[in-house]
């Protein structure tokens, strides 16, 4: 039996408004632009968006879960289009064609609630947490050679914990005496039998779950690639919105907004003109109160709007 897995967007309204707006006064002409929903996921902004459209506009979507990529097919709209690719490839779009750009950077409530997907360790099923199960090796086959410096580097640089070489010695230890850990409630309870404080109310498993997530799929490095391939395909006075869920993502984003918010002067040439600000930051946005009471989900989300200027 099919069982259908419910997403609630974040900041839906504030992320595609400020898209098409600054806030009081829609953009000239924005509805013929061309947008791109870097992250698909279930389709919540990309719909908003494309019923903001004109005739004129176009909505170019990617995601690289299967299961996004097929929802995103039943949208019978000749201004949309769907690639089944890293967000980071949108850097093969056309210098200065786009109008807005819009990263949900969040896991999909479907993805976590779905126990095949192995994104939780509130669920018994397959410790695998890619985001395109059609490529890549999953955590646990990563697992089953991984040395103890390489888990405990990324326990403790994606998942900011500091028990990060306990849990990495438990690991191996426990291939070394039982085979590897193939499951997401094996790993949890290991993790939960090694880590002895934590925060309250939070799992011992958070923060070891979401640094081998952010491992396997790479996504700080694709945000990184995306935020530089988003300066290039951004035509001037197009919007940038990032909505990041933790603060590795955040950091990230935040300081590339600043970075190319000011003048840039090469030290090495004192007396050469400086490189142009390529970047306006237009403010910072955090889910409402009800939004948080109604998807708790929602509670650490932080969208972060830039704007592209002429240079």
């Amino acid at each position: 039996m099919d069982t259908t897995w419910n997403h609630a967007t974040v900041l839906l309204n504030e992320a595609v408004s400020a898209l098409f707006s600054d806030g009081e006064n829609e953009f000239p002409d924005a509805q013929h632009g061309t947008y791109v929903d870097a992250t698909f996921g279930r389709g919540g902004h990309s719909r908003l968006i494309l019923s903001k459209l004109s005739t004129k506009g176009h909505l170019i979507a990617f995601d690289r879960d299967p299961q996004a990529v097929a929802d995103a097919a039943q949208i019978a709209d000749p201004r949309f289009s769907i690639h089944h690719d890293a967000f980071s490839r949108m850097a093969q779009l056309p210098p200065r064609s786009v109008s807005g750009l819009l990263m949900d950077l969040g896991v999909s409530s479907p993805q976590i609630d779905n126990p095949l997907r192995g994104f939780s360790f509130r669920f018994e099923g397959p410790l695998d947490m890619r985001m395109d199960t059609t490529r890549g090796e999953s955590v646990a086959q990563w697992l089953e050679t991984a040395e103890i410096n390489q888990i405990t580097e990324v326990i403790r640089e994606y998942g900011e914990e500091r028990f990060a070489g306990p849990i990495a010695k438990a690991i191996v230890a426990r291939r070394q005496e039982r085979g590897p850990i193939s499951t997401t409630t094996e790993l949890a309870q290991l993790v939960a039998d090694t880590v002895k404080t934590r925060e309250p109310g939070q799992n011992p498993a958070t923060r070891t779950f979401q640094a081998f997530r952010i491992f396997i799929n790479a996504e700080l490095e694709e945000l990184q690639q995306a935020l530089e391939a988003s300066l290039n395909v951004l035509q001037p006075g197009g919007r940038l919105a990032v909505i990041s869920f933790h603060s590795l993502e955040d950091r990230i984003v935040k300081q590339f907004i600043a970075q190319h918010s000011r003048d840039e002067y090469d030290r090495r040439k004192p007396f050469a003109e400086p490189r142009a600000m390529k970047l306006v930051a237009r403010g910072r946005v955090k889910p409402s109160a009800q939004e948080v009471r109604s998807n708790p989900r929602s509670r650490s989300a932080i969208m972060r709007v830039a704007a592209r200027t002429a240079a």
